[in-house]
């Protein structure tokens, strides 16, 4: 595929499986043995590892949604970096609902094979998330 057809991929990606909540489409964009690696837990392999990781977020911020401010792609790779917004209306990781309004940001790197994710990478600001939820207090200035 090339360069514009990756960029595509995780364009979709991003808005139909992860702002709109498309899970169904997951066989469409994913390889059955995905593997989702983020820096601050352990990776999970498996469309529909991936999928429950994907409806915990979803269920907890229902509003959940990311902007792609930067892409772009060199061989099978495409790098995106995002900002996500949302209220925590539900439980998330634990944490009762707060119904406080986050925004966090991140950089994702994808690795594509014959057409689908075959692999992501994240490093996202889950500290900043957490202090706005109120459950981390915010770092002192020194």
């Amino acid at each position: 595929m090339s360069a514009e057809e990756n960029m595509a991929l995780i364009r979709r990606h991003t808005e139909v499986f992860w702002n709109q909540g498309r899970l169904d489409l997951a066989s469409e964009l994913h390889t059955p043995d995905m593997i989702f690696h983020d820096a601050d837990s352990p990776p999970l392999q498996g469309s529909e590892a991936y999928n429950q990781f994907v409806t915990m977020y979803r269920t907890a911020i229902p509003d959940l949604h990311f902007t792609v401010e930067d892409m772009f792609a060199v061989g099978d790779k495409v790098v995106g970096r995002w900002t996500c917004v949302g209220t925590q209306r539900g439980e998330l990781m634990g944490i009762p609902p707060t119904g406080k309004r986050v925004t966090t940001t991140g950089i994702d790197i994808f690795r594509i094979a014959d057409g689908k994710i075959a692999e992501e990478w994240v490093n996202w600001s889950i500290l900043s998330m957490l202090q706005q939820l109120g459950v981390v207090p915010p770092m002192g200035g020194g």
